[in-house]
C-alpha cells in the first residue's frame, strides 16, 4: 500500500491529521466558503474530488483553508464536515485531453447543460453541484461531466479560452459549446454556453435574469429584458481547446 507521508492511501480523515500539504479525496459533496467565517458560498465540490490543506484552522472551531486539486480553486471548509467523508490520497496529475478529444466531447457537455435546464432550479451564488448553479459553476460542471476541467470563475474562464470574435447579431464564427462572456469593460462577470443559431444557455440571477437556467439570444431582434440586458454587456466569446492543469489562478 502506498504511503502519503505517514498516511496510507485511504486513511479516513481525522482532525489531528489535517496538516498543511495533506491531500484528501471526498466521499460526499462539500461546500467551500469564501471566508474563514460567515455564510458566503465560494463553490461546491462533488464526491470524488480531491482537496489539499493549505493552512490549519486558527482555532478548534475555525475553518480550514484548502484548494481543490482539479482546478486549483481555494476556499474555506468546516473541518467537521470532512469527518467520515474524506480519505487520504496522493495528488495525481490531471488528465489533459488533446483538442480533438475536447471537440468530440462537446455533445456530452451540451447534453448535460440541457438536462440541468430541464430540472427545477434556481440561481445559487457558488452553486456547482446542481440543481442550483451560478453561471460559471454550470459551465465548469458541464465540461467536467465530460472529463474536461476548466477554471471555476467566469473571468478565469474568459482568460483560459481561445478568443472567438462575436458581436450582437454577428455570431457566425461560434460553434456549439463555445463560451459567451458578459460584464463590464473592466471585468467579465457572467458566462453562458453557446447552443447555436445565436442562442446560449446560462444560469442568471433575479435582478437581470431568470433566477435559474434559461436560454437567451444574441440576435438584436430579441427584445425580451434578459436577452437585451446581457446583449448590452457582451464582452466576447471563447473556445475551450485545452484542459486546466490544476494550478491556482488569480
Amino acid at each position: 500500500m502506498g504511503r502519503l507521508g505517514r498516511l496510507a492511501e485511504g486513511t479516513p480523515v481525522a482532525l489531528e491529521l489535517l496538516h498543511p500539504g495533506g491531500c484528501w479525496r471526498l466521499d460526499a459533496p462539500l461546500d467551500l466558503h469564501s471566508h474563514w467565517s460567515g455564510p458566503g458560498l465560494a463553490t461546491q465540490a462533488a464526491a470524488g474530488r480531491s482537496l489539499q490543506v493549505l493552512e490549519p484552522p486558527a482555532a478548534a472551531c475555525a475553518r480550514l483553508r484548502v484548494r481543490l486539486l482539479e482546478d486549483g480553486y481555494p476556499g474555506w471548509v468546516d473541518p467537521q464536515r470532512l469527518l467520515g467523508h474524506a480519505r487520504a490520497t496522493a495528488p495525481r496529475p490531471p488528465r489533459l485531453l488533446p483538442e480533438a478529444q475536447i471537440r468530440a466531447a462537446l455533445p456530452a457537455v451540451l447534453a448535460f447543460a440541457e438536462r440541468a435546464r430541464q430540472r427545477p432550479n434556481r440561481y445559487l451564488w457558488g452553486g456547482s453541484l446542481g440543481p442550483d448553479f451560478d453561471c460559471s459553476g454550470l459551465i465548469q460542471t458541464a465540461y467536467a461531466s465530460a472529463g474536461i476541467w476548466i477554471p471555476r470563475d467566469a473571468y478565469q474562464q474568459e482568460r483560459f479560452c481561445q478568443p472567438v470574435a462575436v458581436a450582437p447579431g454577428c455570431y457566425g464564427l461560434l460553434r456549439p459549446g463555445d463560451l459567451i462572456f458578459f460584464g463590464r469593460p473592466q471585468r467579465c462577470t457572467h458566462v453562458g454556453l453557446y447552443l447555436g443559431a445565436g442562442r446560449y444557455l446560462h444560469s442568471s440571477g433575479q435582478q437581470h435574469g431568470r433566477d435559474g437556467l434559461g436560454i437567451d439570444g444574441l440576435d438584436p431582434q430579441l427584445q425580451d429584458p434578459v436577452s437585451s440586458h446581457y446583449r448590452a454587456e457582451l464582452r466576447g466569446a471563447g473556445r475551450v481547446v485545452r484542459c486546466h492543469d490544476g494550478t491556482t489562478l488569480a
